[in-house]
Parts: structure tokens; C-alpha cells; sequence
């Protein structure tokens, strides 16, 4: 696991009210450390993915745990992105992992009684929307293995996917693996079962031959939403592929009352251009002549990430843990094209942001390394479409 020193802008200890919850958070300047949860990437020839989840550690490198939210919350990511708190139009997100989280819906249970989010049931013959299900990449019940570092990926991303559209129907589609064939299994699973916005938060440095599964993400109707990475610039597949919503990432910083105050580049966020995808016809930068990696952007920063309830041990550790990485802007941009409801056959759900990007808070700061290229804007919030941030964060649900 990669560790890494990233800063926090935090001012003092506030108390607050969370969906009728009080909790405390953290709005102190200090440093703090967080690392990768999942391996680091296999060779590019396997075609193995890793997820992209970092979590905030402590004093001894260990993931920091404690025993109530000390990250943002439903408050916070409503607050900041101007989002309503329910959808009029509500859709299906699935969520796309590898192993298995054995106690997800439980722990999901708990995160909604923390923030006092209305009971989310299982899904059955009479329910069939405003619940939650679980499958393996069959659609049945024999789950893979559990591993931790997949696990905490799993609660970060199904409890931030529900808290962004609470009534929307939630689907996690667990593959066997990490291999990229079976989460491309998943995927086609999750289509199957009827999937709106599929969020997917791993990938693999690219390599030859990754063209072969664009054509898993081509149903016209559907969002196929993947994180740029985690490990600064340089282009990550599915992400680079030219039929996805690539999100990248950022810092987000809030006032006392929760609304937007500044917003940067995360220094972790993936971006850069593709070796091997063509380029989208709706986009039109001129630094890169294939496709460019990311579309728009969210969170992602560990130090200003999310509270994840997690009941599956982490070096020794369960609780309430802080993650970020693309991981984190990967659900929530998800979330919000499933509370919008806007996708339709006729339109790509990913060049609607490229059609409605005055809906979104450009980020014209920050970088996330060196471009090779020359291009400056690749690895740099500047003002407009840059690689990192791409065309910029949510400002309401507009934009999708």
C-alpha cells in the first residue's frame, strides 16, 4: 500500500446538526497521512485492477478509526454541491466492486440510523424500488472471498452512492475478482438488472488491447461512471475509454455552514491522455489527440473525504474510518445521475456535462504533477476544461 503526507485544511472542532444528528468535524489546519486500501496495480498485461480508495491514518500509519463520523457527511456533499436531498425522478444506481463485503447491508443500516436517513429495506418481489440488493456477477448469491481493502471500497461506495439520492434503488454487483474480465462481467450484470448510473471505482494502468472492452459500456440509457486514479497524472483504463463519465478529483473546502468555499485539485487525482482510446467527439481540447481523462470531478481528497461506516477489519480495525481518492468522486457523480434522472437513450450520458457545463464550479487551481506532454492544462486546475478536474465539479445536478 502506498502511504502518502497530504494536507488538511481544518480550522477548529464544530459541532454541527446532520440530518438531526449531531456530530463533531474536524475544521483544523494540520497534516495527516493516508494510504491506498487496495494492492498495488499487477502488470498492465494481466489486465487487473485496483480500487481507489485512500484512507486517512494515524500517528502510527495505521487506518485511523473512530467511534462516531469525524468526515463529511450527507449534509456536507448536499450542502456544498447544491443538490436536492431526495430525487423527483429517482433511478437505479448499481455499484460495481471486486470481493465480497459480507456485512454491507448492515453497516449501510447503521449509517443511515447515524445520519437519520429513513430505513432502507432489502429488495423483494414487492419492493422494487427505494431498496437495496445484493448479487454476485451472476446475479445470484454465491459470493466471492471477502478482502478488507475491497471491503472498505464497497461501504464507501454504497454508502455514499445512497446518501447522494437516498430513494434511489441501490445495486451492488460483486465480482469474483479484480481481473478486469470479471468486473466487465459485473458490469454487464449490473445493465442487466436494470441499471441507470453504474459507479466504478478501480482501474489499471492502461495497456494493449483495452479497446476490447469499450463495447461493455456502450447501452444507450445507462451512465458508466469510473474514477481517473489515485496516483496523479497519467491516464487510467476504463477511465480513458471514450464511452464513460471519468471523474476526477478534488480538495473541497466548506464554510461553517457547510457551502462551498474553495475547491482545488486533488494531488492524487488521475488524469492525462489516453495511449490507446480515440477521442469523444464532444471533446475538443487540443493537447491531446485521443482521448483525455477526466470529464468532471468531485471530492476526493482523503482530508476532506468521507465518514464510511465499515464492520469488516482493516489492519485490526472497524468503525468509522475517513477515505477519499477518486474512489470517493466516482459514487457521488454517479449518485447525481441518478437524482437527476435525466439519462435517456438519445443523449451519451457523458457528453451531458460537455452540453451543460455552466451547472458546473469550475476548479482553476492546483496540480497533480508534470505534464510530459506540454500541455499544461493535463495535470492542472486552469480556468476551463483541464485534465484533473475536467470540466469541474457539481453545481446542482444540471450537468447530468
Amino acid at each position: 500500500m502506498s502511504t502518502r503526507k497530504v494536507f488538511f485544511a481544518v480550522v477548529a472542532i464544530v459541532s454541527i446538526i446532520v440530518f438531526g444528528f449531531t456530530i463533531s468535524i474536524q475544521a483544523a489546519n494540520s497534516h495527516a497521512s493516508d494510504q491506498a486500501v487496495c494492492p498495488a496495480p499487477a502488470a498492465p498485461e494481466k489486465a487487473t485492477a485496483r480500487c481507489h480508495a485512500h484512507v486517512v491514518t494515524d500517528k502510527t500509519g495505521n487506518p485511523a478509526v473512530t467511534t462516531v463520523p469525524s468526515g463529511y457527511g450527507p449534509t456536507q456533499f448536499h450542502t456544498a454541491y447544491n443538490i436536492p436531498t431526495v430525487s423527483a425522478n429517482p433511478g437505479t444506481i448499481a455499484i460495481v466492486d471486486a470481493y465480497d463485503h459480507p456485512t454491507i447491508k448492515s453497516d449501510l443500516d447503521i449509517y443511515n440510523s447515524t445520519y437519520k436517513l429513513p430505513v432502507f429495506p432489502t429488495c423483494t418481489s414487492t419492493i422494487t424500488t427505494g431498496c437495496f440488493l445484493k448479487v454476485d456477477q451472476r446475479g445470484g448469491t454465491k459470493y466471492p472471498a471477502s478482502n478488507s481493502g475491497w471491503a472498505l471500497e464497497i461501504a464507501l461506495d454504497v454508502e455514499t452512492a445512497h446518501q447522494t439520492c437516498p430513494n434511489c434503488k441501490l445495486i451492488l454487483v460483486e465480482a469474483d475478482s479484480s481481473s478486469i474480465a470479471n468486473l466487465m462481467a459485473a458490469v454487464d450484470r449490473a445493465v442487466a438488472l436494470g441499471a441507470t448510473s453504474i459507479s466504478n471505482s478501480y482501474g489499471s494502468n492502461e495497456y494493449a488491447g483495452e479497446t476490447a472492452y469499450d463495447s461493455h459500456f456502450k447501452v444507450p440509457g445507462v451512465a458508466f461512471v469510473f474514477s481517473s486514479g489515485d496516483s496523479g497524472y497519467g491516464a487510467t483504463y476504463p477511465a480513458s475509454s471514450p464511452n464513460v463519465t471519468a471523474v476526477g478529483g478534488t480538495s473541497l473546502y466548506l464554510t461553517s455552514t457547510n457551502t462551498r468555499q474553495s475547491e482545488s485539485v486533488w494531488s492524487g487525482a488521475g488524469s492525462g491522455c489516453s495511449a490507446y482510446e480515440t477521442k469523444p467527439v464532444f471533446q475538443n481540447d487540443s493537447g491531446c489527440a485521443r482521448r483525455t481523462v477526466a470529464d468532471v470531478s468531485a471530492d476526493a481528497d482523503p482530508n476532506t473525504g468521507a465518514a464510511v461506516y465499515d464492520s469488516v477489519r482493516l489492519s485490526g480495525k472497524k468503525g468509522w474510518f475517513v477515505v477519499g481518492g477518486t474512489s470517493l468522486s466516482a459514487p457521488l457523480i454517479a449518485g447525481m445521475y441518478a437524482l437527476a434522472g435525466n439519462v435517456t437513450a438519445a443523449t451519451p450520458a457523458n457528453n451531458m456535462p460537455y452540453v451543460a457545463s455552466a451547472n458546473l464550479f469550475d476548479v482553476v487551481s492546483g496540480t497533480n504533477g508534470v505534464c510530459t506532454s506540454g500541455a499544461l492544462y493535463l495535470c492542472s486546475g486552469t480556468v476551463g476544461f483541464d485534465g484533473p478536474s475536467g470540466l469541474g465539479s457539481p453545481m446542482g445536478i444540471g450537468a447530468f
